[in-house]
């Protein structure tokens, strides 16, 4: 998986792309159950710049945040889907509860995060010049399908 990278060989790769000129994006998420909300975000977000990074919450992360029974696509699934994604250029897993680490050694030009965040509580928005907040697409999340699968 080639877009799939660990986070110093990572650093690298966006501090030899930020000396070319490219803009670097980054959001994260846990992608558990990929929505056209997901591809909504990413594909924003990739507009916002010109190489989109996505941290992508480990399997115990998840467990960690969203409790037993989560994540319900294994992360190695979630990695070969997001890769396949043609707005995203790289994905970097991440073990913590939030992805603080990842953006301070990478320092975006740009932080993604949903509407639901407010701007002074978004993690490591001292690190990107730029802060974006994506409006949801309606009808759809994770824990909404989650719970129609139950329903059903």
């Amino acid at each position: 998986m080639g877009k799939v990278k660990a986070l110093l060989p990572l650093q690298k790769i966006i501090s030899s792309l930020k000396k070319k000129g490219n803009r670097i994006v980054f959001t994260n998420g846990c992608f558990d159950i990929l929505h056209p909300g997901h591809i909504k975000i990413l594909k924003e977000a990739k507009s916002k710049g010109d190489i989109l990074v996505v941290g992508l919450n480990s399997d115990s992360s998840i467990k960690s945040i969203k409790g037993p029974g989560r994540p319900i696509m294994p992360q190695d699934a979630r990695l070969i889907v997001l890769s396949a994604i043609e707005y995203v250029d790289f994905v970097v897993v991440f073990n913590q509860d939030t992805p603080y680490e990842i953006i301070k050694a990478l320092r975006p030009d740009v932080l993604i995060k949903g509407e639901d965040w407010q701007k002074e509580k978004i993690i490591g928005r001292e690190f990107a010049k730029k802060i974006f907040r994506i409006k949801f697409h309606p009808g759809y999340s994770t824990t909404s399908i989650i719970q129609k699968i139950k329903d059903a």
